[in-house]
This record gives C-alpha cells, sequence and structure tokens, in this order.
C-alpha cells in the first residue's frame, strides 16, 4: 500500500473501519497534525477517559505528536476516582455474613483503609468478579439464602445496565438483591476541573485548553452533554473513539479548531455518537435514580451532582439504607506519598510520583491510579517504555 499524503487525509478517514491500526493511516495523520499545528500556542488536550489514556500509551501516540500538543491525563477511570471510605463500605458489606458481594473489573484489587475487597475475600468473604452486571441476578437466583449485594461502579456507559437489572429485580420479586450505587457523571468533573467549587482544593492550575470526549459515554448521554464547554468554558470538545486514529483524528479536529479561531462541540465518533444519544437508556436512569447533592470524588473532592443514587422508593433495594448503621460516613484520606489526587487532576504525570514503580505496582497498588488498566499510573508503568 503506498503512502497517504496529506490532501487525501479527508478522504482516507471515511473508510477506516477495517483498517483502524493501518500504520501508513496513523503516519499520515501525525504528519498532518504536525503541519496544521505549525506556530500555533501550545495546546493541552485532556482525554478526560481512562480508556483514552490507554490507547494512547498501549500505541506510543505522544510519540507522534509535535511538542507544542500534549495530552492531560484526566480522571475519567471509574475505579480510580473512587474514594477510600466507598471503598471502606464494599469491604464491610463483604464481610456481612451469608453474603454476597459481586462488582467489576478492577475494584476487587483497590485498597481501602480496610483492605482491599481481595484481601476481605483472603478472609473469608464471598466476593465474586462479574464480566456482565446480568450475572449478578443469575447470582441471586442460585442463593436464595444469601443476601447479595452489587457494588456498582461507572460512568454513563453501565449506568443503564444497572437500571435495568433494578428493573428486573422488581418485576421478578427478587428479594435477596440490593445496590451499592456509586455510578457518576462526566459533565460535572469536567467543569470542577476547569472551575473547582471544593472549598477544600485551591485552583487546579492544570492548563487545559480542550478536551477529547469519552466516547461510550456519549454514546448513551449525547455529544449534548458538552455544549457548555465551548459556549461557558471557552474550550472545545471532541467526541472520539478509542482507536488509535480516533484518537489521532480527535487531535486533528481540536488542532484545526484552535487554528481556525472556532471552539465547538464536534463528534469523530459518528458511527455510534448523536447529539441526543440514547434516549431509551436515559429514560431508564431517570426511572430509578436521582442525582446526590455531593459525591467526592478521589482526588478531587466533593463534586455537586456528579453522582446518582436510588430514588426513595426504591430505598428497600439500596444498600446504603439498609446498612446505613454499619457503614463510616467519615472522609479518609490518601496515602501520603500516593500522588493520585494531582494525577486524577491533571496536574502530575505518573513518572512525577517519587513511589511509581517501585514501592507502587500493579502487583501491589498504593494508589487507585495504578489498579485499573485504565488507570494513568498503571499504563504508564506497563507502556513506559513507549514514552
Amino acid at each position: 500500500m503506498r503512502a497517504t499524503t496529506v490532501r487525501e487525509i479527508e478522504v482516507e478517514l471515511k473508510d477506516l473501519y477495517d483498517r483502524f491500526r493501518d500504520p501508513t493511516t496513523l503516519k499520515a495523520l501525525a504528519r498532518a497534525i504536525a503541519k496544521e499545528a505549525e506556530g500555533l500556542e501550545p495546546l493541552n488536550i485532556m482525554e478526560v477517559c481512562g480508556g483514552h489514556t490507554h490507547t494512547i500509551m498501549k500505541y506510543g501516540l505522544l510519540q507522534l505528536l509535535p511538542k507544542n500538543i500534549s495530552f492531560i491525563h484526566g480522571p475519567g477511570c471509574p475505579v480510580c476516582i473512587m474514594p477510600k471510605e466507598r471503598i471502606d463500605h464494599a469491604y464491610i458489606l463483604a464481610m456481612q455474613p451469608d453474603t454476597i458481594l459481586c462488582t467489576l473489573g478492577d475494584m476487587i484489587k483497590v485498597p481501602g483503609s480496610r483492605g482491599s475487597l481481595q484481601d476481605a475475600r483472603s478472609q473469608g468473604a464471598d466476593v465474586r468478579f462479574v464480566y456482565s452486571p446480568l450475572d449478578v441476578l443469575k447470582i441471586a437466583k442460585a442463593n436464595p439464602k444469601k443476601q447479595v449485594i452489587y457494588f456498582a461502579i461507572g460512568f454513563e456507559t453501565t449506568t443503564p445496565m444497572t437500571a435495568a437489572i433494578i428493573q428486573q429485580v422488581e418485576r421478578q420479586g427478587i428479594e435477596n438483591l440490593l445496590f451499592h450505587i456509586n455510578h457518576v457523571t462526566v459533565p460535572e468533573v469536567m467543569r470542577e476541573l476547569i472551575d473547582s467549587r471544593d472549598e477544600h482544593v485551591d485552583s487546579y492550575n492544570n492548563r487545559i485548553d480542550a478536551f477529547l470526549g469519552p466516547s461510550h459515554v456519549s454514546v448513551i448521554a449525547g455529544s449534548k452533554i458538552y455544549e457548555e464547554f465551548p459556549s461557558k468554558y471557552n474550550r472545545p470538545v471532541v467526541v472520539a473513539g478509542f482507536e488509535p486514529v480516533d484518537v489521532m483524528e480527535g487531535v486533528l479536529m481540536l488542532i484545526r479548531q484552535r487554528k481556525e479561531g472556532r471552539c465547538q462541540v464536534e463528534v469523530q465518533y459518528k458511527r455510534s455518537v448523536t447529539r441526543e444519544g440514547n434516549q431509551k437508556a436515559q429514560e431508564l436512569i431517570a426511572k430509578y435514580f436521582t442525582k446526590r447533592d455531593l459525591f467526592k470524588w478521589r482526588g478531587l473532592g466533593n463534586i455537586p451532582k456528579s453522582a446518582w443514587r436510588l430514588k426513595s422508593e426504591y430505598a428497600h433495594l439500596d444498600a446504603e439504607e439498609v446498612y446505613r448503621e454499619i457503614l463510616p460516613v467519615e472522609e479518609i484520606e490518601d496515602h501520603k506519598l500516593c500522588i493520585c489526587g494531582d494525577i486524577l487532576r491533571g496536574m502530575a504525570k505518573p513518572t512525577e510520583c517519587q513511589v511509581f514503580g517501585t514501592a507502587c505496582t500493579p502487583a501491589k497498588p498504593l494508589g487507585s491510579c495504578m489498579v485499573s488498566s485504565e488507570g494513568a499510573c498503571a499504563a504508564y508503568y506497563r507502556y513506559g517504555n513507549l514514552l
């Protein structure tokens, strides 16, 4: 295959679906970015989602960008942003007699003040990792004499699935399944990163010039959720997919906005994202959930209206209500040597942490950013040779 020229990029980008990782296309995009970025002031792009961070690191995209274009890693990893006190909730619930605690992904390894769920399991607790939230229904039905608790995490992407499970619990009359809801939302934390509202945190000073918006979140919520950022904060947003060429094209679109003096929401991931999003999923969320007044994000503090909770009419399914008397509410500080908070705010790189790769590794993490594969520290640890 001959090399793609800069002039042909616009045509080539319309037909990439079968060769997302074609190095020829990536190199052509890199050349186009370098050409368009000539003479521009530095452009600091925050990729909000941990999936983008993983792609950037795995495929060495940092090396393909000119020096005046850089990434700021954001807080878009649902495992990484979970504060210790909520991990302690999971630990305490898991240790209750005749209880099965279920959760997704890497939550099992995240350390709280009492230990991780992995530690709880080593002490005899029945903690189960589920590949699909629907597995929770099967576990509850198979263990009618056990109390099953689903520790639900994730952004807009996974929230509809939890709502769908609640709907099935109600319809099928399942009486031994409770939910500990930790679903968070993206626009509020983006706003917080620009304009801090936590009285304990001064200006973040993270120099965000533009956002690379998460694709899967936007499939559910729609690109409309970002429209305040160009109009109110003068920060453009491009919603991009997770393939290497998606990220690179998203960067190119942001550079062109800067060069042309535009500030807009644009969608690179048009094959799946619309302005309105998945309205049926949004209706399902609205049926069972309402916004919390405050939710603490690890390293960012309490962010207003940034997370969901079950509506009061479903309090009988809410583990936080059922176990209110034994679940602590005091805030817990992170490890003194861990700078996950600064990393999640975009103020520091993982390599600036003095325990990165030594006392803190994926096998024995001190902080949450080293646990999940989408965490910035874990991505740097695994793919640091590409820096």
